[in-house]
């Protein structure tokens, strides 16, 4: 996406507008921030892949921070976790190597999730010095603070629902609910980075944007559910029950979907629904996008360079995406416990193509609304 640098004359804070003297460190500061919560997001996909989310049985702020550092701070983490259920039941054998590697994914994800915290506060703190945080500013950031702060908190509830019980696993709903929440902080934080960095001229302000917003609206909330049962597919191992394709096991609707009471048990619950749904809102999503681009490629002049070149994005993203969900289908029967095999690659793929798709109609949603600064705003 192309970026112009804003000028903005007769700025007031009502107008939620910012001059190019701020708006610039800020952004930068911002995409950063969306750029390592993106890491996060694909961490915590190799995270679950490698099976490493129970690991640290502990949640410790500050003092987590630090890894075990001697033998004997080794061996207190190792007992710990032989005393949940995932070692009890499956995980009986591992040895205290095998448990460092597993421990190394889960401490360095949340170690980044740390690191986060620290670019954000330390950054706030650094441009409010130098006094290039605005009025207008600093609503957003502490939003995007108080959703950061949420996140963390919910990803412990969801580890713990792991912890207790006969579970091997986190609870396939809060893993969902993590991954979702994690999705709001990367997509607010984009928005507000587009918001200081993108011009009124690049944004495509004739008539002709209804259509295209009413299209890119109904994508994202599709997307929204996909990605949502993308999180319930990798909790519940949905891929493998039905390794096949373009049929589930030889049949379109094949048996078990919609087969447990009561409906919502059934919709979050059972694996084979949650495949069944996951697969019909991907084609759903195809056809929407489809049509999303035949609305694009017929928008009359004047169309902006930052739009004119961008709208065959979705369209080549969400096939990508596609691809790869199948790929990792048709893979998933040569998963390995504890080791990282092809379908491993392709599940991640298929994870970071899922974000790459939502900052693309997130982005393509912010060049088809109508622009409320560009009567102030000179290029």
């Amino acid at each position: 996406m192309k970026f112009v640098w804003i000028k903005i004359e007769n700025f007031t804070p009502a107008m939620e507008s910012y001059t190019r003297s701020s708006s610039r460190p800020v952004a930068i500061w911002v995409y950063t921030g969306v750029i390592m919560l993106l890491v996060q997001v694909i961490l915590g996909g190799i995270t679950r892949l490698t099976g490493s989310g129970l690991s640290i049985t502990e949640w410790k702020v500050v003092t987590g921070a630090l890894p075990p550092i001697n033998a004997a701070q080794w061996q207190d983490a190792f007992d710990k976790y032989r005393q949940t259920p995932q070692f009890r039941l499956i995980n009986s054998d591992f040895t205290l190597p095998d448990f460092k590697f597993i421990f190394f994914w889960e401490w360095f994800h949340r170690f980044w999730a740390r690191l986060v915290g620290v670019v954000f506060l330390v950054g706030f703190v650094w441009l409010l010095l130098k006094k290039k945080l605005q009025p207008a500013m600093i609503r957003p950031l502490i939003i995007l603070f108080l959703l950061g702060a949420l996140q963390g908190a919910i990803g412990w509830v969801m580890v713990a629902s792991g912890l207790t019980g006969d579970a091997i696993y986190v609870a396939p709903t809060k893993l969902g609910l993590h991954f979702v929440f994690a999705l709001g902080l990367v997509v607010y934080a984009f928005w507000f980075a587009l918001d200081l960095s993108v011009a009124p001229g690049a944004r495509l302000l004739n008539r002709q944007t209804s259509t295209l917003r009413r299209w890119t609206v109904v994508i994202l909330i599709l997307l929204f559910f996909q990605l949502l049962y993308g999180a319930l597919m990798a909790g519940h191992k949905a891929a493998a029950v039905a390794p096949t394709w373009p049929t589930i096991n030889g049949s379109w609707l094949p048996d078990g979907v919609f087969s447990q009471h009561p409906l919502f048990r059934d919709l979050v619950g059972n694996p084979f629904t949650v495949h069944f749904i996951h697969r019909t809102l991907a084609y759903t999503l195809f056809l929407c996008v489809l049509a999303w681009t035949a609305a694009a490629l017929h928008v009359r002049r004047p169309v902006p360079d930052s739009f004119r070149r961008l709208r065959w994005l979705p369209l080549l993203v969400v096939s990508l995406q596609i691809v790869l969900g199948i790929s990792s289908l048709l893979t998933s029967p040569g998963i390995i416990a504890h080791q990282w095999v092809a379908f491993d690659w392709l599940a991640l793929f298929h994870q970071m193509t899922g974000l790459l798709f939502l900052l693309t109609m997130v982005g393509m949603l912010y060049l088809v609304v109508p622009d409320h600064k560009s009567h102030s705003v000179t290029v």
